[in-house]
This record gives C-alpha cells, sequence and structure tokens, in this order.
C-alpha cells in the first residue's frame, strides 16, 4: 500500500505546476476594435479579383494608370479577333460559291478576284491570324493576373532614397606581382 500512496504523490506533484502552467491568463493584451486595426493587403485577394474582372486587382493594388492599359489591350485584340474572323468567313465562304460553281452569289467580288487555291490560302492566313489573336488575348489576361499578383505582394515594399548603387573605378590589389590592377567597384547603400 506504501508503494502505492507514494507513486500518487509523486504523479500528483508532477501534474500539479503543469496545471498551473496552463491556467494563467495574459492580462496585458488588448482588444483592438476592428476600425484601428490595419487591413492586410492580400496578394491571393488581389488575384481572384484581377480573374474575376480585369483591372479589378490593379484598382484593388491602388495601380490605377493600369487600368486603362490593360483596356486598350483588350480592346485592341478584340479588333484584330473580330477582323479575322470577319475576313476568315468570307474566304471560306467565297471558296465554297467557288466550287459550287457560283458567280454571282454574296461574294461574287472574291470568287471572281481569286482562284479557288488562292481562296484556300487566304482563309488559312486569316484562320492562323484569328488563331494567334486568340492566343495573345489569353497571354494579356494572364498577365493581367500575374501583374496584380506581383504588385500585391510588392505593395508594402519600401522604396527610400537611402537605396542607391554607385559603380565607380578602383585600384586592386593583386597577389601575383604586387601592383595594383584596374578594377570596378560596386557599392550598395541601403
Amino acid at each position: 500500500m506504501k508503494p502505492c500512496l507514494s507513486s500518487l504523490l509523486f504523479i500528483l506533484i508532477m501534474i500539479y505546476p503543469a496545471t498551473n502552467a496552463f491556467s494563467q491568463t495574459d492580462t496585458t493584451f488588448v482588444e483592438l476594435p476592428d476600425s484601428i486595426r490595419s487591413k492586410e493587403h492580400s496578394p491571393t485577394r488581389a488575384t481572384l479579383m484581377s480573374t474575376c474582372l480585369p483591372g479589378l486587382g490593379q484598382l484593388y493594388n491602388k495601380k490605377y494608370w493600369k487600368i486603362p492599359v490593360i483596356y486598350a489591350g483588350f480592346g485592341i485584340m478584340t479588333y484584330f479577333i473580330y477582323t479575322n474572323t470577319d475576313e476568315y468567313l468570307n474566304y471560306k465562304c467565297a471558296y465554297i460559291e467557288s466550287t459550287n460553281g457560283s458567280t454571282n452569289g454574296s461574294y461574287a467580288y472574291l470568287v471572281q478576284r481569286y482562284s479557288p487555291e488562292e481562296l484556300i490560302s487566304a482563309r488559312e492566313y486569316y484562320r492562323r491570324n484569328l488563331e494567334i489573336s486568340i492566343l495573345i488575348t489569353a497571354l494579356w489576361y494572364a498577365v493581367n493576373i500575374l501583374d496584380a499578383t506581383v504588385d500585391a505582394h510588392l505593395y508594402t515594399f519600401n522604396i527610400t532614397d537611402n537605396l542607391t548603387m554607385k559603380m565607380e573605378p578602383a585600384l586592386l590589389p593583386t597577389q601575383v606581382n604586387y601592383k595594383p590592377a584596374a578594377g570596378l567597384k560596386l557599392s550598395l547603400h541601403f
């Protein structure tokens, strides 16, 4: 019975300080109201916003001047997609009329001017340009998202006047003949 009591007493002595350590409360922590807390700038949020609507991530990052650039790029690419689609369909329908032997159809101006081989060549030219225009538009969309993400990551990056790099000529000692050699000295100050 005595060994059982001594082992129980030993366990209680070991557990008692641990329970007191976990029961302490921190009275120095003060909860700030929501109006005082600073909002954290989130790269994920900028990425999602720019994915949903191009330019919205730049608006979130407060890079307002980039929004017209983004939409100008989309406008130019929309023009190229529309023009290439229109020309592709014109030459495609003209080729169909040419193979059917019709010279008085809707595309008679193309059928009378070009041979069937030239119509095929022009059709393929505009099809290729259409596909390239669509790919460039998708790339422009991805660049928009990437720009918003990178800007959000660099949102709090501090650029001060103290950040400088100086490049100047210097004479460097050599180990071989102990004569100085010409060199270039780079100094970074931040």
